[in-house]
């Protein structure tokens, strides 16, 4: 048993019709609950709602300099299953932004609608994460073998994320150091890299992040709690009895929720 997990996503969106088609036609969540204005979504249709959906047309867009979220990211179970989404996203018309290798992961980047950005990946073993001499983790962003992922797909199925969860939450923040010292108090985080310029890797239970923070793009104001993009993360921790509301030092929502028993 894992003591941290990112276990849900919820989102503010412009138009919720476009986004739950984005989600679902292109990339293959399933809709577990739809009211007018609010959609649940799961990787099947027997698991439990991972991305929650709200719409709000009025709602204004953050401004480009405004701390917030980076990218959320889904981990795969293999790269075959990875793969074999790529294969149907790219079927359904979808955009991508990059590809990656990281040295630790094989990624997939592209963003929703909304600017909402969005990283699909599945993890090496741990045993071939590149290190320092010193022992720390050395991530990288080399070219992805795409070609070779291709090749080495699943077939196709009628649930492309299957098996997929969330990985990590990658966060825009207005000074590194602040939100350094938040995030390990309240997750209880280790720092796994932080030689990466303008960024940060923190993780529990020797992973190689389950949060990413950077200054990237110089962001100078907080999260602006009305506006598109993330409304709340909520994470699984084994050290809670019960359920906490946060926010942190940019106004970026948590909900922190006590790790379920096995």
């Amino acid at each position: 048993m894992t003591s941290l997990s990112l276990t849900a996503v919820h989102l503010r969106v412009a138009d919720l019709s476009r986004s739950v088609d984005f989600y679902t036609r292109g990339l293959g969540f399933v809709v577990v609950n739809l009211t007018p204005e609010r959609a649940d979504l799961a990787v099947a249709p027997a698991a439990s709602a991972i991305l929650t959906l709200t719409g709000d047309p009025s709602a204004p867009p953050a401004a480009p300099d405004a701390a917030g979220l980076f990218h959320a990211a889904l981990l795969f179970p293999s790269a075959p299953a990875l793969g074999a989404w790529l294969k149907h996203a790219a079927q359904a018309g979808v955009e991508f932004d990059g590809f990656s290798d990281h040295g630790v992961s094989e990624a997939v980047y592209f963003t929703d609608p909304d600017g909402n950005g969005l990283e699909f990946y599945t993890d090496r073993p741990a045993t071939a994460w590149p290190r320092t001499a010193a022992g720390e983790l050395a991530m990288t962003t080399e070219r992805l073998n795409v070609p070779a992922l291709l090749a080495a797909a699943s077939p196709a199925t009628a649930t492309p994320l299957a098996g997929a969860r969330w990985g990590h939450l990658h966060l825009r923040v207005t000074n590194l150091d602040r939100s350094d010292a938040y995030y390990r108090k309240t997750l209880g985080l280790a720092l796994t890299q932080g030689s990466y310029p303008g960024a940060r890797f923190l993780a529990a239970d020797g992973y190689h992040h389950h949060l990413g923070l950077n200054t990237w793009g110089h962001p100078r104001t907080p999260r602006p709690s009305a506006a598109l993009g993330l409304v709340e993360a909520t994470f699984a921790h084994a050290g809670l009895d019960t359920a906490q509301q946060l926010t942190d030092p940019d106004g970026i929502a948590l909900r922190l929720i006590p790790e379920p028993h096995a």
